[in-house]
């Protein structure tokens, strides 16, 4: 498990991150999204003891990160600016990884390479941008470490190759009980993969979710009635949002949707139809209830 306790870091007079607290559960996908400058490449730097804090503590396992070379040994980290030595080929890369984790498989990197059509022998600085964040991926994932933290994760990455990541990533959690942090400023690059997700804002977790619970406990209703309705007709209903058009409303509720279907029946509605909810619009329906706009936010 990950701790993390009041953590704070200023750059000069520009406040990154301010009292954060989080905690993430061994074995899951963790996802932080937020707008660029939102914090999350210094925390996750901050995480990886690259950079130092300002004031506040982060556990892994209950130890303190800071100066823990042993704690470091269970982590892997690939930036979101990427960085290979000169002229090193992939191959080069992995005997590099292997230099460094005891549990590195070349055998795996292999065969996830010959699946992306990656060759072993050619100068990453010769690939593309996308492929290039390929080869840094599945480096980190043959590692076989505990704790796995991808900044950025799928920047250049086109979407078929995006999801045959996230399938390596979700069979690497599977497999090895890793934990895995990855970062975004793209909520629908994570909300397919991840276990919770937390929304980054001026250095804190604006909003922090379980995603089946989201997505179970969130859905979407529109209805007419024959008789003049509005939003309190629905006073026994959790809403989230209401949105009226001529006879039709739109609504936004949390809680059981059976219960919640079973009450609207019994208002003997012209039209009563369910609809899905992305994760996008959860999100953006939570916070309006804490008073943020989405495009306050992003």
């Amino acid at each position: 498990m990950i701790k993390i306790d009041n953590l704070s870091k200023s750059y000069g007079n520009k406040k990154v991150l301010e009292n954060l607290n989080c905690e993430v559960k061994t074995n899951s996908i963790y996802g932080f999204v937020g707008a660029n400058g939102a914090g999350k490449s210094t925390l996750l730097r901050i995480i990886n003891d690259i950079f130092k804090a300002d004031s506040g503590n982060i556990e892994i396992d209950g130890e303190i990160v800071n100066n823990n070379q042993e704690v470091k040994q269970k982590l892997v980290f690939v930036p979101d600016d990427l960085y290979f030595f000169p002229n090193y080929t992939l191959k080069d890369m992995a005997n590099f990884y292997k230099s460094m984790y005891k549990k590195f498989d070349m055998e795996y990197l292999e065969k996830l390479a010959s699946t992306l059509k990656l060759d072993m022998n050619s100068k990453i600085q010769n690939f593309s941008k996308g492929m290039k964040r390929q080869c840094a991926l599945i480096c980190a994932i043959c590692t076989n470490a505990d704790y796995m933290f991808f900044d950025e994760t799928f920047d250049g990455v086109d979407p078929v190759i995006r999801n045959l990541l996230k399938k390596i990533i979700a069979k690497q959690m599977d497999k090895k009980e890793t934990t895995i942090i990855m970062t975004s400023h793209n909520l629908r690059e994570l909300e397919d993969i991840c276990d919770n997700l937390a929304l980054l804002y001026k250095g804190g977790i604006l909003f922090e979710s379980d995603v089946n619970t989201l997505k179970t406990n969130m859905f979407k209703v529109q209805i007419s009635l024959k008789e003049e309705f509005n939003k309190e007709t629905f006073s026994n209903l959790d809403i989230l949002n209401f949105k009226k058009t001529g006879s039709v409303a739109t609504i936004i509720l949390k809680g059981e949707k059976e219960e919640a279907k079973e009450n609207l029946k019994k208002l003997n509605p012209v039209i009563l139809d369910f609809l899905p909810v992305t994760l996008e619009e959860m999100f953006i329906y939570e916070m309006e209830v804490l008073g943020y706009e989405f495009n306050q936010v992003f």
